[in-house]
């Protein structure tokens, strides 16, 4: 671990791309490759692989007090400490005193983070925490700290992972590439890259790939003017979900790659019904059913699904309160094949084909009801509640606008329009999918300080201190307290309580994880904050559970917000 956590520091002291990969390459050609693999995956910033449900379940808060305890220094002296580094890691590289000279291998490390990991109860993982840390020396136990917390902050991203692996065992980029997205495992796709078997990795199902993602447009003048034909469908306000099914079973997993399957008990076996093993992207919605033969259901707002996010059980009464449906757009793997590369036009096909077999004629129902979804004279019927997400053609701006206008007076966000020759990017955000909506300017943001509140609210944690990224690093750029209800602002106290990573008496620095959508009227200059903007009332419009932090907007986002402001502020 010792060797391991110099390579860090020397990736850290480079801003290079080319150095930072190939000093990660000269450490991995060198070490074992048991060592090798377990060292690709913490140098990914996690203690275990993407494809486990393993996780350590130790905050920030806990791992202060762990650190308080054996260097010996009150809490004064750590916050101190914490507010020169920015990073409860460099802080224990600091303050921890030399315990063991002959420090724990990276094997001997991994081992004691599964035994964190299955410790049940707070004590019992501090202790197993403690005594790991006081086994590791001040280096080690910093790199250590990082990789618990997931945030090495060296600069380095698996993705450059990917290429020291492949620059280490002189491989194809792409090959490496394709074989950790099929896995979803650093350390299996390095061993594959040493033993000369890329080319043999298989889907891992029950591992969610990545999400492809779409560009904002501003116009459906601009829209059009990245490709021609484009396909529409409604933008809804729901949770993007990606659904994994196989040999009769099935399971959803959120945009944080997180699985969300026991929130929505009605979908896995309307799911494995399924007539192959497949994975489906789409998107759950709260959803009002057909009140009469001839009517017409339709997604609800987001609020309305909140209800049922987040919980271990739902209850039967909660299901009927609040109904979902799982609105389909595309297909990923079907039949033993991976889809990705084949045309959004094909993978539509082969879509409309699946879901067709699976269809069941009303008449002969005898179990779930069917489910409507009716566009003008456009009719998708399906077993409720898998939906087909309809899906229409444009070709000129006015086209576009008609049907923008149709799906907001249907209540949903704006549209989706994609390039019918694209093919699925896992994580990249291009110009082949885009999004419509026509509202006020709102910004995914990273919560990064929170205050106790006033009046009703004193004792709960409700004013929330938010940024953007700059480059690698957060920089404020506003602060609500309104947009939350009351049990959300309970949920969250208990969270950033459990995640404080400094107490400054009534705020407290917390980790920066939880990710929100904030709108706001208008955006100034300002040097109050450190992105130098600052929102005018801004408000919390949704907690964004779906989206990791590295999701949320940057500084060009903000720049480009500013200056669309300013300019038609000058018409």
């Amino acid at each position: 671990m010792q060797q391991f956590s110099q390579v860090c520091e020397r990736a850290a002291a480079t801003s290079k791309k080319l150095e930072k990969t190939a000093i990660v390459a000269d450490y991995l050609k060198f070490r074992s490759l048991d060592e090798a693999a377990i060292s690709a995956v913490f140098l990914s910033g996690r203690p275990f692989p993407v494809w486990e449900e393993t996780t350590l379940q130790v905050g920030g808060s806990l791992l202060w007090r762990i650190v308080e305890e054996l260097s010996g220094k009150n809490d004064h002296q750590l916050t101190t400490a914490y507010r020169r580094h920015g990073d409860l890691g460099a802080v224990a590289g600091e303050v921890l005193p030399m315990r063991n000279p002959q420090g724990l291998n990276v094997l001997e490390v991994e081992r004691r983070f599964r035994d964190i990991a299955v410790a049940k109860g707070s004590a019992a993982k501090a202790a197993r925490v403690g005594e790991l840390l006081s086994q590791v020396t001040p280096l080690e136990a910093k790199y250590v700290i990082k990789i618990m917390t997931g945030d090495l902050r060296i600069g380095l991203k698996e993705s450059l992972v990917e290429e020291a692996v492949a620059k280490a065992y002189e491989r194809k980029l792409a090959d490496v590439q394709r074989a950790n997205m099929l896995l979803g495992d650093i350390g299996e796709t390095l061993r594959h890259a040493a033993q000369g078997k890329l080319g043999e990795a298989k889907m891992r199902l029950f591992h969610p790939l990545g999400f492809m993602l779409a560009s904002p447009a501003e116009s459906a003048e601009e829209a059009l003017g990245y490709f021609e034909n484009a396909l529409v469908e409604d933008k809804y306000d729901g949770i993007r979900a990606q659904a994994h099914i196989a040999n009769g079973e099935a399971r959803l997993y959120s945009r944080t790659r997180d699985e969300i399957t026991e929130s929505f008990p009605e979908l896995p076996d309307a799911l494995a019904a399924l007539p192959q093993d497949v994975i489906l992207d789409g998107e759950i919605v709260a959803w009002s059913h057909a009140a009469g033969a001839n009517e017409i259901g339709r997604a609800l707002p987001f609020s309305a699904l909140q209800q049922r996010l987040g919980r271990k059980k739902v209850s039967d009464e909660l299901m009927r309160q609040v109904p979902i449906a799982y609105l389909v757009f595309d297909i990923l793997y079907a039949g033993g094949e991976l889809l990705l590369e084949r045309p959004l036009s094909e993978r539509t096909a082969i879509l409309k084909h699946l879901l067709a077999a699976n269809r069941t004629p009303a008449r002969s129902r005898t179990r779930a009801p069917q489910s409507q979804f009716a566009f003008d004279d456009a009719i998708v019927q399906v077993p409720a509640p898998i939906i087909r997400s309809p899906l229409f053609q444009a070709s000129s701006p006015q086209e576009l606008d008609e049907l923008f206008t149709a799906a907001q007076a249907r209540g949903n966000e704006g549209l989706m329009i994609k390039d019918p020759a694209s093919s699925y990017t896992p994580g990249r955000r291009g110009k082949s999918w885009l999004k419509l909506k026509k509202e006020l300017a709102t910004l995914d943001v990273v919560v990064t300080a929170v205050e106790y509140g006033h009046g009703k609210r004193i004792g709960v944690l409700s004013d929330y201190t938010f940024a953007v990224w700059d480059g690698d690093q957060l920089v404020n750029i506003g602060k609500a307290y309104s947009g939350l209800t009351d049990t959300e602002i309970a949920e969250m106290t208990k969270w950033f309580l459990e995640h404080t990573v400094e107490d400054q008496g009534m705020r407290l620095r917390v980790e920066p994880k939880i990710v929100l959508e904030v709108a706001f009227n208008n955006m100034m200059r300002s040097d109050r904050h450190n992105s130098g903007f600052a929102l005018r009332f801004p408000r919390i419009v949704r907690l964004r559970p779906d989206k990791l932090p590295e999701e949320a907007d940057r500084i060009e986002r903000v720049h480009e917000i500013y200056e669309t402001q300013k300019h038609e502020a000058s018409n």
